[in-house]
């Protein structure tokens, strides 16, 4: 379903792959660093859309239908959107980004798996998929980076311990904590605060998980993806260093 972005994809990484001699994980960060750097209009805009939404919800006329209409749930989200489309903002625009990295993932992780076919049928499918020359002294790609196998869940083993460590994993959900907690901007009220503080935690949680169980290419793209977007928004001057304090240092500085 996703082969319009899979394919195009694979030949990316292949290219880069034999661009660098022959490094699939120096690969996909390259390709990483370049998919973030083409988004970059859209994350602007994404920052743009939600300071102008933090402004408007500080507004006093969104304050005022804020306490006029609390008890009446369907007349304040009509109220809502009045004042979305007279200010000019859209509710959604701040999500658009992060909804069209959804297929990117998907597409990425396909992207993956397949350069790292093994089997002979595996092969000949991605063969017929490049679109390089002397693509057969290309394949098989060799998946080895550091300590890991890029077409297989990432595990660290060490000899003193008789299970592997999903060291990037951890990284994914530190970096995502990290990435969701910079980026986010203060809370308006106590219910956005509450869904934030969620988001904050199940988020980071989530992309760990599915690093852990899927390929480690994909959690390899996770890390990249998490600390370019951390730079992108430093380079913005748009991080909330401020929201890492705690809660009562923070309130008296």
């Amino acid at each position: 379903m996703l082969d319009f972005l899979v394919v195009p994809f694979i030949n990316a990484l292949v290219f880069i792959y034999n661009l660098i001699g022959g490094n699939f994980g120096l690969a996909i960060i390259i390709f990483t660093i370049l998919v973030r750097l083409a988004l970059y209009p859209l994350t602007a805009k994404q920052v743009k859309a939600a300071q102008a939404q933090q402004e408007l919800m500080k507004s006093k006329k969104w304050q005022d239908i804020q306490k006029k209409y609390k008890n009446d749930r369907e007349k304040l989200a009509q109220e809502q959107m009045k004042i979305y489309q007279e200010m000019g903002v859209s509710p959604l625009s701040s999500c658009l980004p992060t909804l069209l990295q959804l297929p990117i993932i998907f597409a990425l992780y396909w992207a993956v798996t397949r350069s790292l076919a093994s089997t002979p049928i595996q092969l000949l499918e991605l063969s017929r998929q490049l679109a390089l020359p002397d693509v057969a002294s290309l394949i098989p790609l060799n998946s080895s980076f550091l300590w890991m196998d890029l077409g297989q869940p990432e595990r660290l083993h060490v000899d003193f311990l008789s299970f592997g460590i999903p060291v990037l994993a951890i990284v994914v959900v530190i970096t995502s904590y990290l990435q969701t907690k910079l980026m986010a901007p203060p809370a308006t009220d106590q219910q956005g605060g509450g869904m934030a503080a969620a988001m904050n935690i199940y988020m980071p949680l989530l992309m760990g998980y599915i690093s852990y169980i899927y390929a480690a290419g994909l959690a390899l793209y996770f890390v990249t993806g998490n600390i370019a977007t951390i730079a992108q928004y430093a380079l913005m001057g748009r991080l909330e260093w401020r929201n890492l304090l705690p809660k009562k240092a923070e309130e008296k500085t």
